[in-house]
């Protein structure tokens, strides 16, 4: 494992959220370029960019703006943990700690919608989270989406696209 635990970003989020999006942890590419999904063969950003209507190339602040100006929140479930590469099978379970999920939904009242980038996001999420949360907080719809992750060759981009066309374009208010 790694000597040093890693450390996760902070949010990206309104206050005004309506919708939140979690992964596990960031992976190696992640956490080298301090941004979300910088592995460049991960589909969540081009996925976003298609459900938001902008271009999948804008430089990562603009792409981040784009997600906070459309009422969606991006975080992890882990704050911290060791892991060996990057995929969600190698964290150590043992050295996770959670983001602090109460102060969030406390500042983010008009989140609704909870969705998890992959099965490994869920689980911890329900094991670690969901047991100490208020019952507001508890009580959020959750959706439990197909990973970006190009580890996730299971589903095809397309499979992707319309799972999470699903999701997000639900969560959008009514023009």
């Amino acid at each position: 494992m790694n000597a040093r635990p890693l450390i996760g970003f902070l949010p990206i989020a309104r206050r005004d959220a309506r919708l939140l999006i979690l992964g596990s942890m960031p992976g190696e590419a992640s956490l080298r370029a301090g941004e979300y999904y910088a592995h460049p063969r991960n589909a969540f950003w081009p996925i976003i960019a298609e459900l938001l209507g902008f271009p999948a190339g804008l430089p990562y602040p603009a792409r981040a703006a784009r997600l906070r100006e459309s009422g969606i929140a991006l975080w992890d479930v882990l704050r911290t943990c060791h892991r060996r590469g990057s995929l969600d099978s190698a964290i150590d379970h043992a050295s996770a700690e959670i983001n602090d999920f109460t102060s969030f939904f406390a500042s983010h009242t008009r989140v609704k919608v909870v969705c998890f980038n992959g099965g490994a996001a869920e689980n911890i999420y329900r094991r670690l989270v969901l047991p100490g949360l208020p019952a507001r907080a508890a009580g959020l719809e959750r959706h439990r989406l197909p990973s970006t992750s190009p580890a996730n060759a299971r589903y095809s981009y397309g499979t992707k696209l319309q799972a999470w066309r699903e999701i997000i374009n639900g969560s959008q208010p009514e023009a």
